[in-house]
């Protein structure tokens, strides 16, 4: 059964050095508290898989927490790319990073197959491209009713999924809503789940056809206000774009990096502290 727990404790206890963890999210419901978690906690070894992995990822990476990455895109959403992706890939640093690149169709039936506790995906996708040349687990299979050439992808199953939602209550049942992504499919696939949400409630106050996640699928529901900074969370705060601007230059150079970790995550006990230190950056005019 699920517990209501502090972040720490979640992520000390349910993460695992080697362990194939998710953060999901798009475009808001980001997870950034837990990823600066787990570079807090110095978790390493760790295959990332995200459809579209951007900062928080790149923090991660830069970090030295992650071997291996899978996706679809990687990106700085509007700003361009992100530089601790593209160092590990190319240099090495802090670490080698392996990809494993596949497509956003793929990943989002690779999902749907995890959550359905089948071993791999069927599709439609692929044709006349050539990422199946330099991704040997995209495989080609005859559908066996009409002979139809069609793709198939391995399932996506994590020891972890780690999503950001708006609200769970006391039973750990939680609600979420706006751009969902495939956050409802990665915890249904997962074989642990962790949630930080805005507020924890006494009801949920849903409306039909809600997208709700029963606290039996769940193992840790932390209360982490702004946990999704500086992505949004609909119905509670903005995106912050400087702050998606301002991590170009702060990721461009190692050295930069490193200093902008060391004071922001490793010199902080939570993810409170470190948006205390962004909003009085904000007041001063120094970010």
């Amino acid at each position: 059964m699920a517990e209501i727990t502090s972040l720490q404790h979640a992520i000390e206890h349910l993460v695992h050095d080697g362990d194939f963890v998710a953060l999901e999210g798009f475009t808001h419901l980001i997870p950034f508290a837990a990823g600066h978690e787990i570079i807090r906690q110095r978790k390493s070894g760790l295959t990332l898989v995200r459809m579209t992995p951007d900062l928080i990822y790149d923090q991660l990476i830069g970090a030295g927490c992650a071997r291996k990455l899978i996706f679809s895109w990687g990106g700085n959403p509007g700003v361009g790319s992100l530089h601790r992706f593209r160092d590990a890939v190319e240099a090495g640093w802090p670490v080698q990073l392996e990809i494993e690149e596949r497509s956003h169709a793929d990943l989002a039936n690779a999902y749907v197959a995890g959550a359905s506790n089948l071993p791999f995906a069927v599709m439609r996708g692929y044709a006349g491209c050539d990422l199946p040349t330099h991704n040997l687990k995209i495989r080609t299979i005859t559908c066996p009713f009409t002979g139809e050439q069609l793709a198939a992808v391995p399932a996506v199953r994590p020891d972890v999924t780690v999503i950001h939602a708006q609200k769970a209550d006391r039973r750990c049942n939680v609600l979420l809503w706006g751009i969902l992504g495939v956050q409802k499919e990665a915890v249904l696939a997962a074989r642990r789940v962790i949630v930080t949400v805005e507020e924890i409630v006494d009801t949920l106050d849903d409306w039909p056809n809600a997208c709700i996640l029963p606290g039996w699928v769940i193992d840790a529901v932390c209360e982490v206000p702004r946990g999704a900074t500086p992505s949004y969370a609909h119905g509670y705060y903005a995106r912050d774009n400087y702050f998606y601007r301002a991590w170009d230059g702060i990721s461009r150079s190692r050295e930069s990096f490193v200093e902008w970790v060391e004071r922001h995550i490793h010199e902080v006990a939570t993810f409170s502290e470190y948006l205390s230190i962004l909003d009085a950056e904000s007041a001063k005019g120094t970010r």
